[in-house]
């Protein structure tokens, strides 16, 4: 599972693919007769998807790749619908991957398909259904050219919005052909809409519940018949197109915005979910964070604060001023991590330093990207600072729990009671730090245990920041926090 499910309207393969088609080899069938002459035979979508599934099942591939978390729970429902040769609607919040795994069915298809040249609906040669391809065919006979249609053109993707139309998805009268002198009962008069344009592809909706009723019912044939009806002509254009869907569980079950005749045409509905475990969300965060490259500055992500970001979203999950209807989406630890990390990255440079790794004292950025993708439900006004501060406390205390052994912690609370106050923050340089370490011995030692063996200089000030932070929340010593400095003393 991943942070980046974000719906767009697109007829790309996927949002961040290169979007330059690559030239089909020389060696493929140019015509009718040679496609034919070949051996190729035609196959529905369908069976095509279900035949690649098998061949990666046996081969030990992953038919999802990039999406973590899902293995024992959404892939063997996704693998048999597949099997199945069935549309599916992915059911989740946002930031489940949702759309990340529709588009990646695109790679279960052929690399390469033959089709008509100059055809409207990618159609199979040896089966047109255009008006324009059947003729093209009746005329060319075994000297009919073709084109070889990639993958990545085989598929077409709309955001369900209240203002699609019936002409969007399916069809309607083509004006400006009307105006050329053709007559309305004339089938080349058709503009065909976004679904049959994906024949012999995967066409996508996203947010499907928050497509009109009206327009949803145009889905119902295409879903059972496997044809469109275009107003006002009498065809039924049989169309060979795999719909795939995703939805807001709140919207799908609870709400009544989608049709029961349409659920119901659906063969499989896959539940998505969030991370079931902390460190599934860390291996998230290792994947899709991005980590500026600053020329000169060598910057870490310590495997404890990227605890702390996946911990501060799992506590967010399951908090009652949370509102859990909305979702919290992977994306927040994801954009929390992020900014974690550019704001070590500005201290590094405003000190001048060549090392940055995020510090406890970083989390006091989280506020700008976390705001925004939580909802507070609280009948007070103005707490929402508060309660983020807390959820962000108690993150950090589970993961000082976690790493830290209790056993070692009564030498270092002496340790700082004898050196009277420990000042760490923002504008405590690395070098600073050293100082400081090499003047506690006994912090120095579980701050190394929680870094690791390996750990630069800004790790290690990083673990030794969360071990004070730890020993404050744990209420066994103090804290003074006034602008960037923050000090920690002993209780007594």
């Amino acid at each position: 599972m991943t942070a980046h499910d974000s719906p767009s309207e697109t007829t790309a393969a996927s949002a961040d693919a290169d979007h330059r088609v690559p030239t089909p080899p020389d060696t493929l069938p140019a015509t009718l007769g040679e496609l034919l002459a070949s051996g190729w035979t035609s196959r529905s979508v369908v069976d095509e998807l279900r035949a690649n599934a098998i061949a990666k099942l046996r081969s030990g591939e992953t038919l999802v790749p990039g999406v973590i978390g899902y293995d024992d729970t959404v892939l063997p429902q996704l693998t048999n619908a597949l099997l199945a040769g069935h549309d599916l609607i992915l059911l989740g919040e946002r930031g489940q991957a949702k759309t990340r795994i529709i588009r990646a069915l695109v790679e279960l298809l052929d690399e390469w398909l033959p089709a008509v040249a100059g055809s409207e609906l990618a159609d199979d040669p040896t089966a047109p259904i255009s008006p324009g391809a059947i003729a093209a065919v009746a005329e060319g006979g075994d000297d009919t050219p073709l084109e070889w249609l990639h993958r990545s053109q085989r598929y077409a993707e709309k955001l369900a919005t209240p203002d699609t139309s019936i002409a969007d998805l399916i069809g309607e009268v083509d004006p400006i052909k009307v105006a050329e002198g053709r007559h309305l009962d004339d089938e080349g008069t058709i503009h065909f809409g976004l679904v049959p344009r994906a024949n012999r592809g995967i066409f996508a909706m996203n947010e499907l519940p928050d497509l009109s009723e009206r327009i949803q019912v145009g889905l119902l044939n295409i879903l059972e018949e496997r044809d469109v009806q275009i107003r006002g002509y009498r065809i039924r254009l049989p169309v060979d197109v795999m719909l795939v869907a995703s939805a807001n569980p709140e919207d799908y079950t609870n709400r009544g915005r989608l049709i029961t005749p349409l659920k119901d045409r659906f063969g499989a509905q896959i539940r998505t979910h969030y991370p079931l475990e902390v460190a599934t969300e860390v291996e998230i965060l290792d994947q899709e964070v991005t980590v500026p490259q600053v020329e000169g500055v060598s910057i870490g992500m310590p495997r404890p604060m990227a605890d702390v970001v996946a911990t501060f979203s799992h506590l967010a999950r399951q908090s009652s001023q949370i509102s859990q209807r909305s979702g919290v989406s992977v994306r927040l630890s994801v954009t929390n991590a992020e900014t974690m990390t550019a704001n070590a990255v500005r201290r590094a440079l405003r000190l001048g330093e060549s090392e940055a790794a995020p510090r406890v004292c970083d989390l006091e950025s989280l506020p700008a990207s976390t705001m925004g993708k939580l909802e507070i439900e609280s009948l007070e006004e103005g707490r929402e600072g508060q309660i983020v501060g807390q959820l962000m406390n108690h993150a950090v205390l589970a993961v000082f729990r976690e790493l830290v052994s209790p056993g070692d912690l009564g030498r270092v609370v002496d340790e700082i009671e004898q050196h009277g106050a420990v000042e760490v923050g923002d504008d405590v340089t690395l070098v600073e730090f050293t100082e400081l370490l090499s003047g506690a011995p006994e912090l120095t030692k579980v701050a190394s245990s929680v870094a690791g063996d390996a750990a630069t200089a800004a790790e290690l000030a990083s673990a030794a920041e969360l071990v004070l932070e730890g020993l404050h929340l744990s209420k066994r010593l103090n804290k003074d926090a006034m602008g960037a400095a923050t000090t920690y003393s002993g209780r007594r």
